[in-house]
């Protein structure tokens, strides 16, 4: 959520800034008029009760003298009736600036590229060498039927449409896969996490899923429980409503969950594979960061993602996400893209952001400084890395001509050896 002060004292700049994430200026001044409203009723309502003390202790000295009191108890009376109707107009406009704000998305960064959607992301640098094949290479979902790893068409029948069972060497290589990334993320000063599948719904609003986005998720009926669609809410809702010593940051989570999306609004759109499912497994690494630091925390965090990539000998880009194109909840966005060779293409694999103190002030997740003050902190997310894309990427890029796959050397010690599944 964004900071109301800096909304009231930088206006123009907040208004500039937002326009260029789609949001109208007519919602920005009927905001700024709400919040005038509201601190006229404030001082208003502050002057009001002041007469009110006064008026009570004008009371008690009459009452101790055995004075006639009724004028003064007939005033705080009358002061009392006007400062009940105050509040609940007060309360009224309060609705409307929290209304307002919890719809607001976060502001830019200063060197965040500008644009209307994804078309305007601008790409940082390429790694790796995009493979060469002297056949057609074939879809994952083919590679994955024919040697009977992945079956869609159970899972369609279990389940419904955009869900699959793992079945053989494919769960054990979609395992093999996430447990190499733990590790390699422990190595990197994360600490490993298992989190609710579940959380309530003050959770989703602590990283700005909810009011906004509930069409994406999943919610359990008649309860507060809804189904994670990322680590990242258990992660960071961790220290919801709580102060860390700020000796303690940066801290690093990083967790294996499923993930749960609706995919609302994706009809049409990948319907086929593992790009996108109503259900997936995902590494997710979250920090706790102080502001001086947390951009040099968000390019470590792309380091980390990339790093598993390298190591798994993928082709893979960075890209800064557009003004446009950027989540709710981010203030600046790197993508991380690999190579899928059927689609002839990059696709996401990975998103970095860095939310300053957006899910902070949502949450109430604070830290004490040096000097002992409180101050929001800034937290981090990113995926480390979706696993079923993992998959999907190995699967296409390591394809043999006979349709075999050959596994990368890193991920043999987790599947015991095997070299090549055919």
């Amino acid at each position: 959520m964004l900071d109301i002060k800096q909304i009231r004292n930088q206006f123009d700049e907040v208004e500039a800034k937002l326009k260029t994430r789609g949001v109208a200026s007519e919602k920005l001044y009927e905001l700024r008029d709400f919040d005038a409203k509201r601190r006229e009723l404030i001082i208003e309502t502050e002057q009001l009760k002041k007469q009110r003390n006064e008026a009570s202790d004008a009371i008690g000295i009459a009452k101790r003298n055995k004075e006639d009191a009724s004028a003064a108890i007939a005033q705080m009376q009358e002061v009392s009736s006007h400062i009940k109707a105050l509040d609940s107009e007060l309360a009224f406009f309060d609705e409307k600036v929290t209304g307002i704000l919890e719809t607001l998305p976060n502001i830019p960064a200063d060197d965040v590229p500008v644009g209307a959607d994804e078309d305007d992301n601008v790409e940082v640098k390429r790694v790796g060498e995009v493979p060469s094949f002297d056949f057609e290479p074939q879809a994952h979902w083919d590679l994955g039927e024919k040697l009977g790893i992945l079956d869609w068409e159970r899972g369609a029948k279990v389940t419904g449409s955009r869900f699959l069972f793992y079945k053989g060497l494919g769960a054990r290589l979609e395992r093999a896969l996430y447990n190499f990334m733990l590790d390699e993320h422990a190595k990197e000063g994360y600490t490993e996490m298992i989190t609710p599948y579940m959380v309530n719904h003050d959770s989703m609003y602590g990283t700005g899923q909810y009011p906004k986005f509930k069409e994406d998720t999943f919610e359990l009926a008649d309860s507060d429980f809804v189904l994670i669609p990322t680590a990242e809410v258990p992660l960071t809702n961790y220290y919801r409503n709580e102060i860390i010593d700020g000796s303690e940051l940066p801290i690093y989570f990083t967790a294996m969950s499923p993930s749960f999306r609706s995919e609302a609004g994706s009809a049409g759109r990948d319907t086929r594979g593992l790009i996108r499912l109503h259900q997936f497994h995902k590494v997710e690494m979250v920090k706790f960061s102080k502001p001086e630091t947390s951009y040099q925390e968000l390019d470590k965090m792309v380091a980390n993602a990339g790093n598993i990539l390298e190591k798994l000998g993928l082709a893979y880009r960075i890209v800064a996400l557009s003004t446009g194109d950027m989540g709710f909840s981010a203030a600046k966005t790197y993508d991380l893209e690999v190579w899928i060779p059927s689609q002839h293409t990059y696709r996401e694999i990975s998103s970095c952001s860095n939310t300053e103190d957006f899910q902070a002030r949502r949450a109430q997740i604070r830290y004490r400084d040096e000097e002992g003050k409180t101050q929001l902190l800034h937290t981090l997310n990113g995926s480390g890395l979706a696993v079923g894309r993992t998959v999907a990427a190995l699967l296409e890029n390591y394809q043999n001509a006979d349709g075999s796959i050959r596994i990368p050397e890193v991920l043999r010690p987790y599947l015991g050896g095997v070299d090549v599944i055919k």
